[in-house]
């Protein structure tokens, strides 16, 4: 007789996970292919082998996978674990292995660290994590060598969850690394830089606030682990993309008197930053990885969900033997055919955002979320979910639309009320102003304006594909010119070539295609050395970019320390680099603090001009008869861009005209001309518009700083009519407004 069918069942079925009652825990946890789980409480014992006593509960069931108990007398800050029996049938998928302490997927908190040594494995390998994957079960135990759940009390005195709701038009979102953003940053104490506290102190806040910035979106910040090969080369996980824990903050971005406390302080840390956050007037935003876990390919550890349920948890390539199938890149992907791993994700997004606080969530991988049995599917029940569940109304969702598998690229083909990424934005831009201009100084044919416009108009080829048409509108867009992943904004203008000596793998990591020019030298070049002529031109390409990126219809993403001037000294690929190559250095020298002015300047341009903020997509039509048309293009001599000069690559001048006429309560009136000058040389442009209008320049990129507009007041160059000629320099973008 199995043991399964001699454990009563005498209690509904509670929540998955371990949960406090007034008395003891509920304990509920998926291993439907498991014929026994126990829940293992910790306590340290150093006279034991292992140096941890551990009480085993068996729970009872299961009931449609779920093994389940309550058991008394549990208080919060209990560590524990679950180890499972059953089937070690590696070709069949199943790995149970009871000498395995597993975490528990719905754990609040996690303590410990994990130890990269064979007994961590299911299967038996050596010093190098090297076996036969389909061979035995280590019968080591891993007790004293993984990270350990616990018990954790939610309840949380500060004030109710109170979501911020910023509309999309006026969204700006600042992607940021917990650790990094605070690490050098003057004024946060030495004890607090790094740590979810230092996100919500004064000094990380006033910055914020100073830039103009309403929604802060941290890399991840669930539990996470750093890969084997990392820890080989005495690196490690920087960004976070190897989850162990989708409800567990990570606690190494604590301070170290919430660690000391416990898992329950770590969690009252988060829930404090983000209620600080939030009383500032910031979203909160978070980078989650459900794709795919720390746990590795085939041959990798077994901490968790490999243990408890692996053909549930997993997509497997339903070959024989049972092998994974990948789609992420990272060595597993999680099953979304499975209900239970559906319903693992949205109970984690509920969690975060109505008991942590969250504001919303970017969907690292996101197409693997929405791979049904034909591949990825719009009308996914987890997308459909996200659409539909109450408890989620009002938040922020973000897709990175694709991954690595079949039929990966996706970008537009997420359903409302999801924005989504967009990568044709980013590779539009670099390659208008930096990969075009490379090739055209070396007399190599570039592209023309058609690409760039689409993109400046809010990318509604993408985007306004929806029934009725045209409903996600430009927001959906979220605009980037740089991310977490690949060049800051300064080593787009400064390299040509990644340069990732540092992360061990000979540079064959990070990506090729970067499209970016170092005009001519490669790297940093002081201002007193040879080629040091070079530097403006720099600097106005980086505001290019800037510009265009704050100027432009849809969503607008900064990575943080591009308005700082921030490099990487070239390295694209920064994912494990917890030093001073990826975190923010605030010591600015004058170019740093021109580009922190210049920013600051764009984004107030952005909140006082509706036309650069439009929660809607252009049509070209007029509200009203004798309106402005609500978007129109120009070429330089002011007239109408034709068929034929819109798909002329030598065409690099653009004037594009935005209006809001003012219908709406609270949309003033907005008039704003944009002209871009993207070649070599210097170009005579007609100032375009069909009504006589007064212009005033607002900002030019050939400014180092916005102080330069006061210089050109005195003399009389900020106003000028529409069919008026003015004269733009080589490489550069200009902002016009009606007054």
């Amino acid at each position: 007789m199995s043991r399964a069918s001699q454990i009563p069942v005498t209690r509904p079925i509670p929540p998955l996970g371990v949960h406090l009652t007034p008395d003891g825990v509920d304990v509920a946890v998926l291993a439907s292919h498991a014929t026994g789980v126990d829940l293992c409480l910790l306590d340290p014992d150093p006279t034991t082998p292992t140096g941890w006593r551990e009480r085993r509960v068996p729970l009872g069931g299961p009931s449609y996978g779920v093994w389940h108990a309550f058991v008394p007398g549990v208080v919060a800050g209990q560590r524990y674990g679950l180890r499972t029996s059953g089937a070690w049938d590696p070709a069949r998928g199943l790995r149970h292995n009871p000498a395995k302490l597993l975490v528990d997927p719905y754990a609040r908190g996690l303590v410990g660290e994990l130890a990269y040594t064979p007994e961590t494995y299911g299967h038996v390998v050596d010093e190098r994590g090297f076996g036969d994957i389909y061979g035995p079960a280590d019968p080591r135990d891993s007790v004293a060598l993984v990270p350990h759940s616990v018990v954790v009390d939610t309840a949380y005195l500060g004030a109710p969850v109170v979501h911020r709701e910023i509309p999309w038009r006026d969204t700006v979102i600042y992607e940021a690394h917990v650790r990094g953003l605070t690490m050098t940053l003057p004024g946060v104490p030495a004890e607090l830089r790094g740590t979810y506290a230092g996100l919500a102190h004064p000094a990380t806040v006033s910055h914020l606030l100073s830039l103009g910035i309403t929604t802060l979106e941290l890399l991840p910040i669930q539990a996470f682990t750093s890969e084997p090969h990392l820890i080989d080369k005495e690196l490690t996980n920087y960004w976070g993309y190897n989850t162990a824990g989708f409800f567990a903050p990570h606690a190494a971005y604590a301070t170290a008197a919430s660690r000391a406390a416990g898992a329950g302080a770590v969690l009252a840390e988060v829930k404090g930053a983000i209620e600080l956050l939030h009383e500032a007037g910031l979203e909160v935003i978070l980078d989650v990885v459900y794709n795919h876990t720390c746990e590795g390919g085939d041959g990798g550890q077994h901490l968790s969900w490999r243990g408890l349920d692996n053909t549930v948890y997993y997509l497997h390539d339903g070959g024989t033997p049972a092998r994974f199938a990948d789609v992420t890149g990272c060595g597993n992907s999680l099953d979304f055919r499975r209900p239970r791993v559906i319903q693992l994700t949205l109970d984690s997004l509920r969690y975060w955002a109505n008991e942590v606080g969250v504001d919303g969530f970017r969907f690292d991988l996101a197409v693997t979320l929405g791979r049904g049995e034909g591949g990825y599917d719009p009308d996914h029940p987890f997308l459909v979910a996200l659409q539909t569940d109450p408890a989620m109304r009002g938040l922020k969702f973000i897709a990175e639309p694709w991954d690595l598998g079949p039929g990966g690229w996706r970008t537009g083909a997420f359903p409302a009320p999801m924005s989504e990424w967009n990568d044709r934005y980013r590779d539009a831009i670099r390659s208008f102003w930096l990969s075009d201009p490379a090739q055209a100084a070396h007399g190599l044919p570039g592209n023309g304006v058609a690409e760039l416009a689409t993109r400046l108009a809010g990318s509604v080829d993408f985007f306004g594909h929806s029934d009725p048409p045209l409903m996600r509108g430009p927001g959906a867009s979220v605009n980037f010119v740089t991310a977490h992943d690949g060049f800051t904004l300064t080593d787009l203008v400064s390299y040509s070539h990644k340069h990732n000596a540092a992360n061990g793998e000979d540079s064959r990591d990070g990506t090729d295609d970067n499209r970016s020019w170092n005009h001519e030298i490669e790297g940093p070049v002081p201002a007193d050395s040879v080629g040091w002529e070079i530097l403006p031109l720099r600097q106005r390409s980086l505001r290019n970019l800037l510009g265009t990126l704050l100027l432009s219809a849809g969503t607008p993403m900064i990575s943080a320390g591009d308005e700082l001037g921030r490099t990487q000294l070239g390295n694209n690929n920064a994912y494990c680099q917890d030093n001073e190559i990826s975190w923010l250095d605030w010591n600015l020298g004058e170019s740093q603090r021109n580009v922190l002015a210049t920013t600051r300047y764009l984004l107030l341009l952005r909140r006082e001009n509706p036309a650069l903020r439009p929660d809607r997509f252009f049509r070209g039509a007029r509200a009203r008869p004798g309106d402005r048309p609500d978007l129109a293009w120009f070429d330089a001599s002011g007239s109408a861009l034709g068929h034929e000069r819109w798909h002329d690559p030598a065409v690099r001048t653009l004037q594009m005209l935005r209006s809001v006429p003012g219908d709406l309560p609270d949309t003033p009136p907005s008039d704003v001309l944009v002209v871009i000058n993207g070649a070599l040389d210097l170009i005579e442009v007609v100032l375009a518009d069909e009504h006589p209008t007064q212009w005033e320049l607002a900002w030019d990129s050939t400014w180092d700083e916005p102080g330069e507009r006061a210089a050109a007041a005195i003399g009389g160059g900020l106003h000028a009519e529409s069919g008026e000629m003015v004269v733009l320099e080589a490489l550069s973008l200009r902002v016009y407004i009606a007054r």
